[in-house]
């Protein structure tokens, strides 16, 4: 009887240890959460620190990735409007084959800058990134700062609303955008959130020449990688790369493929309210083809 007691107690033990293995188990992160910022992250993920336009065909087919994963990093105080990233979600949904999108939100604490380097940029995001590449899915970081861009000069009219400088990597000058917006009475913050939102990442698809080369000659031959069609979203007009400090190659070779103009894009903006049609600019049928070739969504204007 006692055999039997001290028997029935070892597979009592053996039983209960084994369930709170597995209750250990089932309490850990699922393997595509990636809420801990990897150490280097540029030895872990290599993909994400590519040049731009590298993805565009990444970004618009389901070849290799079927899902995308967006990082919507912002300084607290500066998150930007549902109104926009809906709209922003509707161009992807536009001219990608991406059915499955994500938008992870992480709020940041302040870099207490009274500008921002591009470099500056890139080791804020190097050490807050969380979101990469994965299996099918596909990681986009997106930073929404509380600081203007260093290349801007308000006296010379040359203000910066956004940028991108990697394959993956693209940011926002949240709080330009909310100073330029203040100054029209016909233009809101979403306006302007939405077409720098939609022109930095037309630059990720490879427009123009940028990853998805251009089926018929439309790039401007004054504005590298930008539309010589008027109006286009990716119009040359809309980038003052030549007189921007931010766009400038630093030491390491960072480089921002485009320097969006907040002044032009905001003169484009109320030109359009005049006209009675919709505030942000659209993508002409040219950058729509080169999509489309380049193994995007076919659009019925294209």
């Amino acid at each position: 009887m006692k055999k039997s007691v001290i028997l029935f107690l070892s597979l009592f033990f053996i039983a209960f240890l084994a369930c709170s293995e597995n209750s250990s188990d089932d309490t850990q992160m699922p393997d595509d959460d990636q809420s801990q910022v990897p150490e280097n992250p540029q030895q872990s993920f290599p993909a994400n620190f590519q040049a731009t336009g590298s993805s565009a065909n990444d970004l618009l087919s389901n070849a290799s990735f079927n899902r995308l994963r967006v990082e919507i990093a912002f300084v607290e105080g500066f998150r930007p409007t549902e109104v926009a990233l809906n709209e922003f979600q509707s161009f992807l949904q536009q001219f990608t084959f991406k059915e499955n999108i994500d938008l992870v939100f992480t709020e940041l604490s302040s870099p207490d800058e009274e500008d921002l380097t591009l470099q500056e940029i890139s080791d804020l995001e190097i050490a807050n990134r969380t979101v990469y590449n994965e299996g099918s899915t596909l990681g986009i970081y997106i930073y929404f700062a509380d600081a203007p861009s260093e290349g801007d000069d308000l006296d010379e009219g040359l203000v910066t609303l956004g940028a991108v400088y990697r394959n993956t990597s693209m940011i926002i000058y949240e709080e330009t955008v909310r100073t330029l917006a203040g100054r029209s009475g016909t233009i809101t913050n979403a306006d302007v959130e939405s077409a720098t939102l939609n022109h930095e990442f037309g630059h990720l698809l490879g427009l123009v020449n940028l990853g998805s080369p251009a089926v018929n000659d439309h790039e401007d031959v004054d504005a590298e990688n930008h539309c010589n069609v008027d109006p286009c979203l990716m119009r040359a007009e809309l980038e003052f790369r030549a007189t921007s400090k931010s766009a400038a190659s630093n030491k390491n070779g960072l480089q921002s493929s485009c320097t969006l103009d907040g002044n032009i894009l905001l003169n484009q903006m109320e030109s359009n309210v005049s006209r009675g049609i919709a505030a942000p600019p659209d993508l002409d049928a040219e950058c729509q083809l080169d999509l489309e070739a380049n193994g995007g969504r076919p659009t019925t204007t294209s």
